[in-house]
């Protein structure tokens, strides 16, 4: 009797087993996959901030693997011989909930790798630079996920608000940027009856107004200050610029639009003098959100002034039975390839320097990768533009030039980062090499 009540609770349990080994071993199958087509593809670079994970804490649980809210459409993390791993890097975008997940405390989020640096600013846990008064939120912070940017202006302001000086004449707070990070700024400024000035050089949402019509934002729910809690999720930009414009009527916020920070002076006892495109602001504290985009990268060619040369697409739509120029090896180069690729009419030619697309997204690489098998896309892998004529571009690929017909040029080869107008105020920067 006793041997068949042992049976009758051991079976449940070998089959409980038997299923749990199973899917361990079919994840980790997968996740053996993942990390070599990274490797041969030799995109094993994380391009933002992501998780390092302490093999000896690691209990290979799998809760970081299930966490991740990139999954399942990206497998960033996975399970290798009986432990987390990175098995994705350039499609990790630092959302840190793989941190939060792990029982055992064994992951630290860091910024840059032993041999890519990244350079940050100098920040404390208020998001205040080693200038007293000078603050810095979102993308140039080093945190581009739209969620973490909206937390910390919001909390940026917070700490300026209960440390701001009573009885003074000059405005609280100059918030330069209205992004992510500047615009919940500037509602929790709001919120707080502060004496606030926003201003933006071009228009409201920052880089991801400069992102192209349809592009899919990998967001997710998040608190915006006087709107309240918002569920995003795979929201278009412009849906998600929509409601940032109903939210921008509906609270009374106001922004200075095409108005520029062109100077800040800093003055005794932490008081500042912001000159813009417009005028000057005398102001007890600064929130910098301008991004890390900076002055778009030019390539120093001839020809590059001419009308047809442009830093940023926006509607593929007009380029419509034309033969078009994309250079850049990142997702907005990509993007913009195959957006205007799968224009009608359109000839699409990719230039890039570069052997592999290291610092694009996964989903991103296959819609090339699709398109260029098409025939849509010519790829012109190793490549640098030499001239740029009205009617045509000039290649130099290997040791071969190339003349490239031609009636637009987009060139996407990310920006100048504002590291030295920081410098001239002061603000420390560091480069991270796999630190946190």
């Amino acid at each position: 009797m006793s041997a068949l009540l042992y049976l009758f609770y051991a079976i449940p349990l070998i089959f409980i087993w038997w299923l749990y080994g199973r899917n361990r071993n079919a994840t980790a199958l997968a996740s053996n996959q993942a990390y070599e087509e990274s490797r041969s593809a030799g995109l094993l670079e994380p391009v933002s901030l992501h998780p390092v994970i302490n093999p000896n804490l690691c209990i290979g649980c799998g809760s970081c693997v299930r966490a991740c809210p990139e999954q399942p459409t990206h497998q960033v993390l996975g399970l290798i011989d009986g432990k987390a791993q990175l098995v994705s890097p350039s499609d990790c975008i630092g959302h840190g909930a793989c941190r939060a997940a792990c029982p055992m405390d064994a992951i630290s989020l860091v910024f840059g790798s032993e041999t890519r640096g990244i350079d940050i600013p100098v920040l404390n846990e208020q998001f205040e630079s080693n200038v007293p008064g000078i603050f810095i939120a979102g993308e140039l912070g080093g945190m581009g996920l739209i969620r973490n940017a909206l937390e910390q202006g919001r909390q940026a302001v917070e700490a300026i608000f209960d440390h701001r000086p009573r009885g003074t004449t000059e405005l609280d707070l100059v918030i330069v940027g209205a992004g992510p990070a500047g615009f919940s700024a500037s509602l929790q400024a709001k919120a707080r009856n502060l004496r606030c000035v926003t201003i933006e050089q071009d228009s409201l949402g920052g880089c991801v107004f400069q992102y192209p019509r349809g592009k899919v934002v990998m967001t997710s729910p998040a608190t915006l200050p006087l709107v309240g809690k918002v569920q995003f999720k795979n929201t278009s930009k412009e849906d998600l610029l929509k409601f940032w414009q109903d939210a921008e009527v509906k609270t009374g916020v106001k922004i200075n639009y095409k108005e520029k920070a062109e100077e800040i002076i800093n003055l005794e006892n932490q008081r500042f003098i912001v000159r813009t495109s417009s005028g000057e602001y005398v102001t007890r504290n600064i929130l910098l959100a301008i991004g890390r985009r900076g002055t778009p990268r030019k390539l120093g060619v001839e020809g590059e002034n001419l009308p047809k040369v442009v830093y940023r697409m926006i509607d593929p739509e007009q380029y419509a039975n034309q033969h078009v120029l994309v250079v850049g090896g990142g997702d907005s180069a990509i993007e913009a390839a195959t957006s205007i690729a799968a224009i009608d009419g359109t000839h699409v030619t990719l230039s890039y320097r570069g052997t592999a697309f290291d610092r694009a997204k996964a989903s991103n690489r296959k819609k090339l990768e699709a398109a260029v098998n098409t025939g849509k896309i010519d790829l012109k892998l190793g490549s640098q533009v030499q001239k740029i004529d009205p009617t045509a571009v000039i290649l130099l690929q290997g040791d071969q030039q190339i003349a490239v017909k031609n009636q637009s040029v987009i060139v996407s080869a990310g920006g100048v980062l504002p590291n030295e107008f920081l410098r001239k105020i002061g603000i420390d920067i560091k480069t991270k090499y796999g630190t946190a």
